[in-house]
């Protein structure tokens, strides 16, 4: 029976991509082998907007009260008093 391929999970498509950038930044690499790696990034990337996207869906879900979305305004400060927009 064939093996199914598993998505990486978001935290791990996130910390691919930082190596692959650094692999790219760094110019040692071949054309091939660069399309390679660049490739992988588009993909990690979709996985990771479609996280995200699920995400999102799950938050509206979990948000919306009496048949209509709750919008919240989140604070933009983290808990370290540090503001997030910079």
């Amino acid at each position: 029976m064939p093996r199914s391929k598993k998505k990486p999970d978001f935290e791990s498509s996130i910390e691919r991509l930082e190596e692959i950038v650094e692999l790219l930044e760094e110019g040692e690499l071949s054309l091939e082998e660069s399309l390679k790696h660049f490739e992988e990034g588009v993909a990690l990337t979709r996985n990771c907007q479609g996280a995200l996207g699920e995400a999102e869906q799950k938050i509206r879900l979990l948000s919306e009260k009496n048949g209509e979305l709750s919008i919240a305004e989140l604070d933009s400060t983290d808990p370290d008093g540090a503001s997030l927009d910079d």
